[in-house]
């Protein structure tokens, strides 16, 4: 967008509400720049320094109908519609929510002194005059439709009276042929009677249409007057409701503890509880610790609904799923009595014989391993500062089906999907701590927490990994210093035409892990992960969550942050419905390890995301590690990158139309078509008691690995 130059003052004619450095896009150039940006007067104006607020004004945007909203978690983007846009990054999330909420109230103040300004107006060039301040929108309505009704009136005694005007002239001029001075003074006066109606009728018409327009703009002020009442008598409401029920659970805790001898308290009925729940909003602390306390919607499921004459054993159905909410509260009293005793009951539950079995292995960040014979590599290559060329990318879409446009990898980062997913396993010593628990709620609720580990890096990876190739690739081996190791696959292929994504996510929904096979079957963990909310008082990207047994009993609860930390609790106690549950005291149960000072330099990558694709001896051909271009990308050598890509994916494209061409020959000649390719490493088949079709790994990788034998493994790259 070119800038505009403003004369002096006429931005920001008052004092302005909120001003500040930040950073607003330019073009793919210069990227963001830094500049003086000012508040005023629901105007939003920029400058490139302050001393430029006295003489020149870079661009201004008003927020009188423009839209505000953010697009990752320091950038918010304002538009007006289509002919400005200001894309915006604050240096942090505080900031950007800040200047969003200073936006939103500057926009709402200019929307309702443009209603003003409106209805003044048109009441002084109308000359309109407006009484009953009780008045409501029908009696509006009422007082127009009424003046409609006289001023059809108006008009046709206007009518009339022109109609027997002309009447009488012609008469008198019957009378007296040649016409005398008398008759024609008469029929001049008639003339003007007739003008005059005409200007009475004109000045009505013009008195309607001026009562019509202020009419409506009062009924749309009317209309938002008692919206707006509507809305803060349920917000007041709401919090009475709340600040009433919270004094009665205060008071009914503190009779408890003194020895139960409140008379009035302990009668309170299951009404007024479950109202108790419905005023509090999910997310939302019931206290002002916010660590202790959470309510969070658990899903209650049904048996599936099968109709008349459908038979019970199909796999798909009509599931009745309810919800209710639950109340968690940690029974402080308890834990700080217990305080040695509570850790010794979380240790309880170990099984003596299984803590020699089950070893903790280190995080990578603890170990120094070796690779053919030296110490794994710490850190990739810096990440290139080249310029993005828009025209490089569009000419190479020229005459291009969507689906051949290539991808720079200027939006990717140096792994494939392969890689990204072996990226789960970082903390894996969360799931050795779990094998040494006997309780299988206690070993559900270390799984889950180990699941949110998985988003920890979403929040600021925004580059995309590598699409694999079909057949492609990739084994970790980490036996000896992490003590597990993976093999991955790509078994088929989906195109993706999205060349520029969404550089920002938000982690938000419901998950649900569910025990199937041993003493796990029937546990259920349900994480509800917080969305992202401007107005929320809660810290974002919050998750909760409920480990629930077969019978549906909170056993286990969860909270913490995806990007943070995640702590557990068991459940010591939970009212018949299960509505209110008090948790012991909760421990930690997974922490983010901090990224390295200069991850940002190259990707962002943890310590195991860099080593993942370092070269390694003995992998199969197809490994992502051999990838050409993914190998030259890491290399900072993105212009042959680029070339090879391209090349890779033109290879598999003819792959799969020398695929197609087989298959319309052998229809042809009335043969059955060649069979697809198949994985080398997996088998598409139903697990042992499960309906469901999976792809099972076959067990032969490492043993082929051990012989060095790949020639089941297709020529990819």
């Amino acid at each position: 967008m070119s800038d505009v130059i403003v004369p002096k003052g006429q931005p920001i004619p008052g004092d302005p509400e909120k001003k500040g450095w930040l950073f607003k896009w330019t073009n793919y150039l210069k990227g963001y720049q830094r500049r003086w940006f000012v508040l005023s007067n629901g105007l939003l104006s920029y400058y490139r320094n302050q001393a430029e607020m006295a003489h020149t004004c870079r661009g201004t945007i008003s927020l009188l109908g423009a839209l505000i909203h953010t697009a990752d978690s320091c950038t918010f983007v304002i538009s007006n519609g289509g002919t400005q846009t200001f894309h915006i990054r604050a240096q942090d999330e505080v900031e950007r929510q800040s200047w969003v909420t200073a936006l939103e109230l500057a926009k709402a103040k200019a929307i309702r002194a443009q209603e003003s300004d409106d209805d003044e107006d048109q009441m002084s060039s109308g000359n309109v005059a407006v009484g009953g301040g009780e008045g409501e929108g029908e009696d509006a309505s009422r007082i127009a439709r009424e003046l409609a009704a006289r001023f059809h009136d108006l008009r046709t005694c206007s009518e009339l009276v022109t109609r027997h005007g002309t009447s009488l002239q012609r008469s008198l001029a019957d009378l007296e042929i040649p016409p005398t001075d008398t008759t024609k003074q008469v029929s001049e006066r008639a003339t003007l009677f007739r003008i005059s109606c005409n200007a009475m009728m004109n000045a009505c018409s013009e008195f309607m249409n001026a009562a019509a327009a202020s009419s409506a703009r009062m009924s749309r002020a009317l209309q938002h007057e008692r919206e707006q009442k509507t809305r803060l008598q349920e917000v007041v409401e709401q919090l009475a409701r709340q600040h009433d029920n919270l004094e009665k659970t205060v008071t009914a805790h503190n009779t408890s503890h003194a020895g139960g001898n409140g008379s009035g308290t302990g009668n309170e009925t299951e009404d007024e509880d479950h109202e108790f729940f419905d005023a509090m909003e999910e997310g939302v602390s019931t206290s002002m610790d916010d660590k202790t306390s959470f309510v969070i919607k658990v899903p209650v499921n049904r048996k599936n609904k099968v109709k008349s004459g459908e038979s019970s054993d199909e796999s798909e159905g009509e599931t009745v799923t309810e919800t209710q909410q639950v109340i968690f509260v940690e029974d402080k009293e308890r834990a700080e009595s217990a305080m040695g005793g509570a850790e010794t009951g979380v240790v309880a539950t170990k099984a003596s014989d299984k803590e020699q079995n089950f070893k903790i292995w280190p995080h990578v960040s603890q170990v120094t391993s070796m690779v053919d014979g030296h110490p794994r590599r710490v850190r990739v290559p810096d990440k290139p500062n080249y310029p993005l060329s828009l025209w490089s990318i569009m000419k190479n879409c020229i005459g291009k089906e969507l689906s051949k446009i290539p991808i720079p990898v200027n939006f990717s980062e140096p792994l494939s999907m392969l890689q990204r997913l072996t990226e789960d396993y970082e903390y894996s010593p969360v799931l050795d701590q779990a094998a040494q628990f006997t309780d299988p709620a206690q070993q559900l609720a270390y799984v889950a927490a180990f699941t949110v580990s998985s988003y920890a890096t979403t929040s600021c990876r925004i580059n995309k990994p590598f699409n694999p190739l079909l057949g492609e690739t990739f084994e970790c081996d980490r036996m000896a210093d992490l003590g597990w190791r993976s093999i991955s696959e790509q078994v088929m292929t989906t195109v993706h035409n999205i060349i520029v994504g969404k550089l920002w996510m938000d982690n938000h929904g419901d998950m649900d892990i569910v025990g199937e096979a041993g003493p796990a079957t029937g546990y259920v963990a349900h994480l509800k992960y917080q969305p992202y909310s401007y107005f929320s008082k809660d810290t974002q990207r919050k998750v909760t969550g409920v480990i629930k047994d077969p019978q549906g009993v909170p056993r286990y609860v969860l909270q913490g942050h995806w990007d943070d930390r995640v702590e557990v609790a068991p459940v010591s106690s939970a009212s018949p419905d299960n509505t209110v549950c008090k948790t012991g005291k909760f421990v930690l149960a997974w922490q983010r390890v901090p990224a390295p000072p200069d991850s940002h330099k190259w990707y962002n990558f943890t310590l195991l995301a860099a080593q993942l694709n370092e070269q390694e001896e003995g992998v199969a051909p197809t490994d992502s590690r051999l990838r050409p271009d993914q190998r030259l990308m890491e290399e900072g050598l993105w212009d042959e990158a680029n070339t090879e890509k391209l090349r890779l994916e033109e290879k598999q494209r003819g792959a799969r139309r020398q695929l197609e061409a087989e298959a319309e020959a052998a229809a042809a000649r009335g043969a059955d078509p060649p069979p697809p390719p198949r994985p080398a490493w997996f088998s598409r088949e139903a697990a042992p008691g499960q309906p469901h079709l999976r792809h099972l790994y076959n067990h032969r990788y490492w043993e082929c690995k051990a012989r060095r034998d790949w020639s089941g493994c297709p020529d990819i790259f």
